[in-house]
């Protein structure tokens, strides 16, 4: 078996459901999870939408949830129709699952995660609770799939017997790789303006166009609530930047089809979806080298964050003068896409690790 025709999953994401309304990137990956799942020819039904989320390290908060989701336990061996295999997508400590080992076990069926953290730091403090349960939920999974070689640090060094651990790389979910960018058009960042991180690359972006050299234009796709923030740090700069606000999938599409380059600096990104969009499109990425990053971006000379904007402003000023580079980075990076990271890449990882599982318990 290499696929999962006639087989049932069942679905769970104990942090947000692929059904909420919010919209996140987590439930965005949840969402493709399931497509790509059922791409093998499987029925994948989300079994669950009970919340498990602890934001804040609240003990009684976390005994109530356990409680609550041993109610859910006994619900689904009571309701769920036979499945072949639970799936459960990022576990970790403020959302660990506590539901799919025990009717796993129950039901003595295999069970996978989908990214899973290991944080022991976490096993005391205020967190303590959750912290054990998304350690022992861990534990129970026969295969773990990580995004990035960053992930998997700690689980290879806390790997439970003979647990699998297996790369799967962020993919976007489309079969196709769309029209390439006519690389002619002004640089172009994609990202949320709220404080923290993306106030931080926002804030690079700014210190960076200082150092440019020529006539450059920068278009920003992105709103939130530092909007004001951002907008101060680019007033410097007038009509050269322009911001385009929340785009719509074909708003984003467009900018994408006229930049020359993607510009994000990437402080603290677990990988950003939108550098996989942006190469799809054959966007030259300018970024700061840092981990989870390596894993999607197209193998270049990326400068270490200690060596400041001066040094991202070099890459692009290299870009924005010499069309031919542009070029050469483009097709490497459609190149590097659509073999690595879209949706049927993604789906035969995941069949090919889990078929096994399947075939070990008829």
């Amino acid at each position: 078996m290499t696929s999962g025709n006639g087989k049932h999953i069942a679905f769970y994401a104990p942090m947000k459901s692929p059904r909420s309304p919010v919209p996140s990137g987590d439930r965005e990956v949840a969402r493709n999870l399931m497509d790509v799942i059922a791409a093998g020819g499987a029925r994948v039904d989300l079994v669950s939408e009970l919340r498990i989320y602890d934001k804040t390290g609240d003990a009684q908060r976390q005994n109530d949830l356990q409680e609550t989701a041993r109610q859910e336990v006994r619900r689904l061996l009571d309701e769920m129709p036979p499945v072949d295999l639970w799936v459960t997508y990022h576990n970790y400590y403020k959302a660990p699952d506590l539901i799919g080992p025990a009717v796993a076990h129950a039901r003595s069926i295999p069970y996978v995660q989908i990214e899973s953290t290991r944080a022991t730091s976490r096993l005391t403090g205020p967190w303590a609770g959750f912290a054990k349960a998304a350690h022992d939920a861990a534990d129970a999974a026969d295969t773990i799939f990580y995004f990035t070689a960053n992930d998997l640090i700690t689980l290879e060094r806390e790997r439970f017997g003979s647990q699998a651990l297996v790369h799967l790389p962020p993919f976007l979910p489309q079969r196709e790789l769309p029209e390439p960018s006519t690389l002619d058009g002004p640089m172009l960042s994609v990202g949320m303006m709220r404080a923290g991180d993306k106030l931080s690359s926002y804030r690079i972006i700014a210190e960076t166009l200082s150092h440019l050299e020529g006539d450059w234009q920068l278009e920003i796709a992105g709103d939130g609530p530092a909007r004001a923030e951002v907008e101060a740090m680019m007033a410097p700069f007038g009509d050269r930047v322009q911001f385009l606000g929340q785009l719509d999938r074909d708003g984003l599409t467009a900018a994408y089809g006229r930049a020359s380059l993607f510009f994000w600096p990437g402080v603290n990104e677990a990988f950003g979806m939108a550098y996989l969009e942006a190469q799809a499109h054959g966007l030259p990425v300018v970024a700061q080298d840092r981990p989870g990053m390596r894993d999607v971006l197209t193998p270049a000379a990326y400068p270490a964050p200690e060596e400041g904007p001066e040094a991202l402003a070099e890459q692009i000023n290299a870009l924005l003068t010499d069309p031919d580079l542009r070029t050469r980075r483009s097709a490497e990076a459609r190149q590097m896409i659509a073999t690595t990271h879209l949706a049927p890449a993604a789906s035969a990882r995941f069949w090919a690790a889990v078929a096994p599982l399947m075939e070990a318990h008829p």
